[in-house]
């Protein structure tokens, strides 16, 4: 084959679909996971920080830095393997033990996290899970009696997942360490990359819960704003059908409203549109699971129809209402604006009528004046003409009124056309 240039980003973009690969997870063993994500403005954070956090824990071990660009790393901390990945709005640390711990859900498993270290992260824990992973007995009541004792039975979600290769287990509730538990029962031979696999879909299930039901909290917190708003947008639109009520302050208040409401969802757009990409990856993670119901348990699947979709409807919910309380303000002011609009224009008509009922007396007014104007300036031109003219008629044996009255027709009508004539100059 000849010669071709490459893509930019061709090795870029391959290279992405084998990112993050699962680790190699052996049992029994122990596993925690620690997300951590800024309060505020998670997805503009510094992410020069993140990685600061991350070499400071790599020097405690004496391990090596990843390249500078890098997304996820994974390490040898001692006994420990520690996988790091950035996200859009959080970091991710999971580490991994081979052997059984002395007591189920220790929480000394976290200890590859030292406390100065977790006291100096860039951001606050978003979530951590403490993992317990054990053969699976051959006798199923054995695990059942594990479960009943590890976690709150009115809770629990229990299934067989992957064709059955494994059993796993959860409640969703915070320990007294402060950590979500999970139980993972793997089958003798099971590979470890399976494993690896199966403990990253459980992170990335509860991760992504954890940081959907975010935009429960700013829906909640929204409902009373978006209530108040509904009730004053209401009322003005009720006051569009008055009469007496005046259309401009109305419509001042409206266009206050679509305003308050457009940057309302400016600046939820983000917190809602990540709700429902995360939620998707939610339902997306528990169908890959393929699960299967372990001795009547409910299923992961179950378990988030009941309590976790209800949540995400109601940010829904909330979404959609504050979408059709904009369109509703928008559709309000332009009704408002086209009446406004009306209006003017019949003030503007009025107005109209009264300046051509002003022109038209300001012309009577002026043709008045014009009359006026023809008979003073013809009194004088008469008398004028007149004593031009006696010297001449006076021989003749014409009196002075009589000379007067033969002139007078002569210099009026002169007048009047030199007059009539200025105005058509000026016309």
């Amino acid at each position: 084959m000849p010669p071709i240039d490459d893509h930019p980003q061709r090795y870029a973009l391959v290279n992405e679909l084998h990112a993050r690969p699962a680790a190699k997870i052996t049992a029994p063993g122990v596993a925690v996971f620690l997300a951590i994500k800024p309060a505020k403005n998670a997805s503009k954070r510094d992410r020069a920080a993140d990685r600061a956090h991350l070499l400071a824990l790599l020097d405690r071990h004496g391990a090596g830095h990843p390249a500078p660009d890098a997304t996820h790393h994974s390490a040898e901390l001692g006994r420990y393997h520690l996988k790091w990945e950035s996200h859009t709005e959080f970091v991710t640390y999971t580490s991994f033990e081979q052997g059984s711990a002395e007591r189920p859900f220790d929480p000394a498993g976290f200890n590859v996290f030292p406390e100065p270290w977790l006291q100096d992260a860039p951001g606050t824990r978003l979530t951590s899970i403490l993992f317990q992973i054990e053969i699976m007995p051959d006798d199923r009541s054995k695990m059942a009696e594990k479960l009943v004792d590890w976690f709150v039975p009115e809770s629990l979600a229990a299934s067989y997942v992957i064709d059955g290769a494994a059993m796993i287990a959860s409640d969703f509730r915070i320990d007294r360490a402060g950590h979500i538990r999970m139980a993972v029962f793997v089958k003798p031979g099971t590979g470890g990359r399976r494993i690896g696999r199966i403990l990253q879909r459980l992170c990335e299930i509860e991760t992504y819960k954890t940081i959907s039901m975010l935009g429960l909290t700013r829906a909640r917190a929204l409902s009373p704003k978006m209530t108040a708003l509904d009730d004053e947008l209401s009322r003005l639109t009720r006051a569009m059908m008055e009469p007496d009520k005046r259309s401009e302050e109305t419509l001042e208040a409206l266009l206050r409203i679509s305003s308050e409401l457009e940057n309302t969802m400016v600046e939820n757009s983000f917190r809602f549109g990540a709700t429902g990409a995360y939620e998707a990856l939610v339902h997306q993670r528990i169908e890959v699971l393929r699960e299967v119901r372990f001795e009547g348990r409910q299923t992961l699947h179950e378990f988030m129809t009941r309590r976790y979709d209800p949540a995400m409807r109601t940010v829904k919910s909330a979404e959609a209402r504050l979408s059709k309380m904009a369109e509703r303000a928008m559709r309000a002011g332009q009704l408002l604006g086209t009446r406004v609009d009306v209006e003017r224009s019949a003030q503007n008509q009025k107005l109209l009528e009264s300046m051509d009922r002003r022109a038209d007396l300001q012309l009577r007014l002026q043709r008045t004046v014009e009359g006026l104007s023809v008979v003073a300036i013809s009194y004088y031109a008469v008398n004028l003409v007149s004593y031009i003219a006696m010297p001449v008629m006076e021989p003749l044996g014409i009196s002075r009124m009589v000379a007067m009255a033969i002139l007078a027709p002569l210099v009026v009508g002169t007048v009047w056309a030199a007059v009539r004539r200025i105005r058509r100059h000026f016309e």
